[in-house]
């Protein structure tokens, strides 16, 4: 894996500077341990909002991973505290990392279509695909939980502006709400990355998205994925 950011003191470079904010402590130093075990460099943990403020200003990370719910009212500090990270270095990749469903709050953070993520800690099973994502999001892409996909999917409104799409397209269309590539649809699918390709083409033609260049079509055709409800 190709090194993403030097170490603060002039260290051998490592995947990403990263800090952890969660109020569970013993989640928090296991995911530290992780990170560090695969190569990433965890410059800080803060167990609420303001220490995390605190943090990203001091340390400057590459990416911040942050639960949505921290005191004092555990409501929504985290998600406002990566808003205003977002607000003040929107280069910070920002995954949020929870146990609560809370989707319709992230969707301006996650709106973008960059540097984002939203995960829930009872699905992170795999170690190296979860790993795997952060290298992604740290890379400019997305990544949302399946299972946060799927509520959105059984939640559209009557007037769904994916009505016109395939079952094929729209099993793309998911997959690329996840932020999988046009390469790994088509592992997922068991179909060639050229079929993935014409699918793909065809969903942007049939959106309702402005006409513009096709990776910001892409980004636009997944936040209208997101959002029909």
């Amino acid at each position: 894996m190709d090194a993403m950011a030097a170490g603060a003191d002039g260290d051998a470079a490592t995947r990403g500077r990263v800090v952890i904010a969660d109020d569970d402590v013993l989640l928090r130093e296991g995911l530290a341990s992780l990170l560090d075990r695969a190569g990433f460099d965890v410059v800080g943990q803060a167990g609420d909002a303001k220490e995390l403020l605190g943090l990203v200003r001091e340390q400057e990370p590459n990416l911040v991973i942050v639960d949505i719910r921290m005191p004092p009212t555990h409501t929504t500090e985290g998600l406002d505290a990566a808003r205003a990270i977002r607000g003040e270095t929107p280069e910070t990749a920002i995954l949020v990392l929870s146990a609560h469903v809370a989707f319709e709050d992230a969707m301006d953070l996650l709106a973008s279509g960059e540097r984002s993520g939203y995960l829930l800690k009872s699905r992170v099973t795999d170690v190296d695909e979860f790993l795997d994502t952060l290298d992604r999001i740290l890379k400019g892409g997305s990544a949302v939980d399946p299972a946060l996909v799927q509520e959105l999917v059984a939640a559209r409104r009557v007037h769904d502006p994916l009505a016109e799409l395939s079952s094929r397209e729209r099993e793309v269309l998911e997959l690329m709400a996840e932020g999988r590539s046009n390469a790994g649809i088509a592992h997922r699918l068991w179909v060639t990355e050229g079929t993935v390709e014409k699918h793909v083409h065809s969903i942007l033609r049939k959106l309702p998205l402005p006409e513009t260049d096709e990776d910001h079509r892409r980004v636009l055709a997944v936040i209208a994925f997101l959002e029909s409800r």
